[in-house]
């Protein structure tokens, strides 16, 4: 971090200390450090000594095309910040809670079925492999089979080595994740295969560095380097769109949606073997690196295939309770 490179000396000096007192507790921080340098560089550009009230809400104001969420992130951001400043700096200017972008409900996820997976991963195998991604069918095959079965963060995907593939491609070690979280995650046999088999493609590619290296690449400048976020989520996109994967509604899935996905059908599955979904909170928050049981119920909707089979077992427990035993 170069305080340098964060705006006006004063504003950057302190955005500097607010970074380094937050690191200092554990915190990454990395979303804040983005939004603080991005509000500096605009008031150096804008030849501002420091925040104030005009400046502000111009900052505001220039982000208007973004996500009405995501504006009002970067607010909550920049209003913590300048309390933390007005301790040692009683007169700076502190943003009004008020002034907050409103609130917008998120985008329903689309929740994807197997048969559609299925879909996927033949549209994936028919992919052009060569020149700089001499392994794109076989990265699209893996990435949407660990994605769809394990329910990886996309960005814990990307940044898998090969050196994180444990007991023979059955478990993977997801290193200091979202929240400074690592974990191991255990495959499937389907899934186990499916690793295995493109470790070996990948080893006919990697000559050099078969047991080492990022697990899903591309090759740029001559050598395998990892595949960027903003190419691999528009190679996921498009051959969801290939697959022509949508829901009722005619929606397509984001990336994030087979996240959604995985938690759905791990649900549906226990209803199906008559297990006990409500013991499986537990188990599946450890198993997606969730802090606590309340972020992985944000993962599981009441899509018509859940309420079905809730419906069908309340029915069988208490149907005749409720309705009388039949005449």
């Amino acid at each position: 971090m170069n305080a340098g490179n964060m705006g006006p000396a004063a504003y950057a000096c302190s955005a500097a200390a607010y970074i380094r007192h937050n690191r200092a507790m554990g915190l990454r921080f990395r979303g804040v450090e983005q939004v603080l340098s991005a509000l500096g560089r605009y008031l150096k550009a804008a030849g501002a000594p420091d925040l104030d009230d005009a400046r502000y809400e111009s900052w505001c104001h220039s982000r208007h095309l973004l996500h009405s969420n995501s504006r009002r992130k970067a607010e909550q951001i920049v209003h913590k910040f300048c309390v933390f400043r007005q301790r040692t700096e009683p007169a700076i200017f502190v943003p009004s809670p008020a002034t907050y972008s409103r609130l917008k409900p998120y985008v329903r996820p689309v929740i994807v079925e197997p048969e559609q997976i299925v879909r996927v991963l033949a549209a994936a195998d028919t992919l052009y492999s060569g020149g700089r991604y001499p392994l794109r069918a076989a990265v699209a095959r893996i990435a949407t089979v660990l994605l769809y079965t394990s329910g990886l963060r996309s960005g814990e995907l990307l940044r898998l080595r090969v050196e994180d593939i444990e007991e023979d491609g059955s478990v993977l070690r997801i290193r200091d994740s979202k929240f400074h979280k690592s974990r191991l995650v255990p495959l499937s046999p389907s899934a186990q295969l499916e690793l295995l088999r493109y470790v070996e493609q990948r080893a006919a590619v990697a000559v050099r560095s078969p047991d080492k290296g990022p697990l899903l690449c591309n090759r740029y400048g001559g050598k395998l380097s990892p595949y960027r976020p903003t190419g691999f989520y528009h190679m996921i996109r498009d051959l969801l769109s290939t697959a022509g994967v949508r829901d009722l509604e005619g929606r397509r899935p984001r990336v994030h949606d087979l996240r959604h996905s995985f938690a759905v059908q791990a649900l549906i599955r226990s209803y199906r073997e008559q297990g006990d979904p409500q013991a499986l909170l537990p188990k599946l928050a450890l198993y997606m690196g969730h802090v606590s049981i309340e972020s992985t119920l944000h993962y599981l909707r009441l899509v018509p295939a859940v309420a079905a089979l809730a419906s069908a077992r309340f029915d069988t427990h208490f149907g005749q309770h409720i309705l009388g035993d039949p005449l």
